[in-house]
């Protein structure tokens, strides 16, 4: 399928994991792609690997108005538009148990994670609202269900109901704004945490963690023109353990389903 011809979309935090995946299936639907981080090196090799006549790859630190105002800028120059932003910039950053936690370490997880989102919205929107364009911002399971982290949670859902308020706000204007809310997934951050994520799978009823290719292909689809009637929805690709994670020991709760 060929869904982005002749579109243009930005993604934020591009060099690897969800990123680079949603940016490799906007280009392999026939998009021109922004790819934006701050890994100078390896954002280069993915506007190379997608082509220099559809790809340019910016350094943007989310955190700072001037680079993401520059970055959308510089997008709309090279291509003449932009039709997709995906928010996918965020992390989790705050390692102190809550009660610890200082208001400098909640300032630093907000700005990252939330005000960089709207950052990344608000310098993006008069181009939007030209193409009647939409918004992607990748949250989290933690911003819908209580899974820790309480400040990448508090972050996640602030996400949340921000896309819900721009939605409602710029929908009369033709502007979409959805969320995809993934559960665990596979990417570079959990390379130094060596059986995490084996564990991990275990509390998942499709038995396994989700790869960026499950989250890319939710994304493709939000931000296409398949989904033009949906807006200020959160879409989860956890896996199924909002059904209840932990519940289920398959070892000492008998059969786990019906023999077919």
């Amino acid at each position: 399928m060929q869904r982005f011809e002749g579109k243009v979309a930005l993604v934020t935090a591009g060099a690897q994991g969800i990123g680079l995946a949603v940016a490799r299936r906007i280009a392999a639907e026939g998009g021109s792609v922004v790819v934006t981080d701050l890994q100078e090196d390896k954002i280069a090799a993915v506007a190379e690997e997608i082509g220099a006549d559809r790809a340019l790859a910016i350094k943007v630190d989310v955190t700072s108005r001037d680079d993401v105002d520059a970055a959308v800028a510089a997008a709309a120059e090279r291509f003449g538009r932009l039709d997709v932003l995906v928010n996918n910039a965020g992390g989790c950053i705050v390692s102190t148990v809550p009660e610890d936690t200082t208001d400098e370490e909640w300032h630093r997880q907000l700005d990252l994670t939330l005000v960089g989102a709207a950052r990344c919205i608000q310098a993006s929107l008069p181009h939007l609202v030209k193409t009647r364009g939409n918004v992607v911002t990748i949250s989290s399971v933690n911003g819908v269900a209580a899974f820790g982290n309480i400040e990448y949670a508090a972050a996640k859902a602030g996400q949340i109901v921000m896309s819900q308020n721009f939605a409602a706000r710029y929908g009369p204007l033709g502007v979409r704004f959805n969320v995809v809310a993934p559960g665990t997934v596979r990417t570079p951050n959990w390379d130094n945490q060596p059986g995490t994520l084996e564990r991990f799978e275990t509390m998942y009823p499709l038995g396994r963690v989700g790869e960026p290719e499950d989250i890319a292909a939710a994304v493709a689809f939000l931000s296409s023109d398949d989904a033009a009637w949906i807006t200020g929805h959160t879409l989860p690709v956890e896996g199924g353990i909002l059904t209840g994670p932990g519940l289920f020991d398959l070892t000492t709760s008998g059969p786990a389903h019906k023999e077919y």
